[in-house]
């Protein structure tokens, strides 16, 4: 592990692997290095980039600077793009494709741009039901109640009532609560799970935007939606995955698309 300091004083840990041109990768909500998808994607990659993953401000072995601002978390992300060279490769997960379409809009050393359905459900309708659990986040976090803000997470991203009550029984869940403040980061990210227009519609890196077949529709409409936005962007299916999308079927469609340029 290896650690910098990003402009606000926040330290970011972060791993780097491999050999070849760099690559970042971006958690989503909940997720940093060894609790999330990253470290098996980023084995199955190295062999052919430089690989970072790190946790973003808050969680793991990263520390936390407030009041927070998305602002910060793009600086904490462009000081990784900068320990890599200066330009790197984005790919992204779920509510960290905000933060990667955020720095791609705002430093020009981003090249390419990859997502993994971003979850901005208001664009499948769920406008209110997003606004619900914003307030109901918001809430929970003002008043302390940690364990709560995880549940209305979960229950927001479809576990259903009785499985998130046998999950608060559980150890384990002192892990989701120890993080359980940067819900409110990724919310906040999400702007109210609206795709920020303009933004995105700056971007010139070439991206690839990548849903799983057995995703609900709810996030095939989301990820179509920064498709269709993004003016130099591709839009890709794979067969037979969830939103916890298998990192050997994913890595394969990831090094394609990031090594194409250079082949």
């Amino acid at each position: 592990m290896s650690t910098l300091t990003s402009p606000d004083g926040t330290t970011i840990a972060y791993t780097r692997a491999g050999d070849g041109p760099p690559l970042v990768l971006v958690d989503g909500a909940m997720c940093f290095r060894g609790a999330g998808p990253m470290d098996p994607l980023a084995a199955l990659l190295e062999d052919a980039f430089t690989v970072y993953t790190y946790d973003r401000r808050g969680r793991g072995e990263s520390t936390d600077t407030l009041p927070y601002a998305v602002e910060r978390e793009v600086e904490d992300l462009a000081a990784l793009v900068d320990v890599a060279g200066g330009s790197a490769g984005v790919y992204a997960m779920s509510s960290g494709g905000a933060l990667a379409l955020a720095i791609a809009a705002t430093r020009p050393g981003i090249p390419r741009l990859a997502l993994y359905e971003p979850p901005y459900v208001a664009e499948a309708g769920l406008r209110e039901r997003a606004e619900e659990y914003t307030a109901e986040l918001t809430a929970a976090l003002a008043e302390h109640r940690r364990g709560d803000a995880v549940a209305a997470f979960m229950s927001f991203v479809g576990v259903p009532a009785p499985v998130v009550a046998g999950m608060r029984a559980q150890p384990g869940w002192e892990r989701f609560e120890a993080i359980a403040p940067t819900l409110g980061y990724d919310n906040a990210l999400m702007a109210g799970s609206r795709v920020p227009r303009e933004l995105t519609r700056s971007i010139l890196a070439p991206a690839l935007v990548v849903t799983g077949g057995a995703s609900p529709s709810i996030l095939q409409t989301a990820g179509q939606a920064v498709a269709e936005l993004l003016p130099a962007c591709e839009r890709t299916t794979l067969d037979g995955q969830t939103h916890d999308v298998e990192a050997a079927v994913l890595a394969p469609v990831l090094r394609e698309f990031f090594l194409r340029r250079r082949s």
